[in-house]
């Protein structure tokens, strides 16, 4: 949120639109954060595909949500199913008692009791935590903040805003004006970058917590590591999943061939951390 009254404070002195500009840009954003808190478990559940986890071929599922609920001292969130071969699950909702639930049909095909009772717990434990509001204001801040930066930058190289014609009258005042024109100029452009990579770190950091958490839950860490090995060794991705949705997901939905070959560099816009990572960490607790 820091970053985005900054990105509105640049915003602002670029276009000269004074007090009425920033408190317009901070209205903006805290308009599609409330948007997004009341909304996003719609918006990702809508957009994956997701159907309500409805008749007996989904008893397992249902029985063992309710047995994990109850050992956590949590309501049990709605459950949806996802038509799609390749494992994968994600919850959303802005709080334990409006809360979702969602696993792809490839997930309880592929997945034994244990293996899916691990997934089941992480998902839970995301829920637990709030990770889900934590992941909505993450994703609201990144979206305000590329919006301010297209709109200062085009109303900036194509319409030269306010600011300047007010620094037309010569004098030393408008070499520091021109100098921190630059260097607000420059932060609108590099603001989307630093954004992506704050949202991308917290999205990483939650899942390791997910992690230790759902085993926590289940007090059997076997049973979430062959889960995500079977997920490690699974080439599918989620058809429906986006870049809009990714961290949401137990691994990230993403196609493996997009570039992430494990660099330091390639890793920090990942959201989520390496699957052997996590299985390594889970052995050894």
């Amino acid at each position: 949120m820091a970053l985005v009254a900054a990105v509105a404070l640049a915003f602002n002195f670029l276009l000269g639109y004074g007090i009425p500009g920033v408190v317009a840009a901070l209205v903006l954003s805290l308009g599609l954060a409330f948007f997004s808190y009341f909304n996003s478990d719609k918006v990702a559940l809508r957009i994956s595909r997701a159907r309500p986890a409805d008749g007996p071929e989904f008893a397992r599922f249902h029985n063992l949500v309710e047995g994990l609920c109850i050992a956590g001292g949590l309501p049990k969130p709605r459950l949806y199913v996802v038509d799609d071969p390749a494992p994968n699950a994600f919850a959303t909702g802005r709080n334990p008692k409006h809360a979702a639930l969602a696993v792809t049909t490839g997930l309880l095909e592929r997945m034994n009791r244990v293996e899916l009772e691990g997934v089941v717990a992480h998902e839970l434990s995301h829920i637990k935590n709030y990770d889900m509001l934590v992941s909505t204001v993450a994703v609201v801040a990144v979206g305000a903040v590329v919006l301010l930066s297209d709109i200062g930058l085009r109303m900036t190289l194509f319409g030269g805003g306010r600011r300047s014609g007010n620094d037309n009258g010569g004098g030393g005042g408008n070499g520091i004006t021109a100098l921190i024109g630059l260097f607000a100029l420059s932060f609108i452009v590099l603001a989307p970058l630093f954004a992506t990579l704050m949202n991308r770190a917290v999205s990483r950091r939650r899942e390791f917590l997910a992690d230790a958490s759902g085993v926590q839950l289940t007090r059997y860490p076997p049973g979430l590591v062959s889960a995500l090995e079977k997920l490690r060794d699974d080439p599918t991705v989620v058809r429906t999943a986006g870049r809009a949705t990714a961290q949401l997901w137990i691994e990230s939905p993403l196609d493996r061939e997009e570039g992430h070959k494990g660099s330091r560099l390639n890793r920090m816009f990942d959201t989520h951390p390496p699957l052997a990572e996590r299985i390594r960490v889970l052995k050894e607790m």
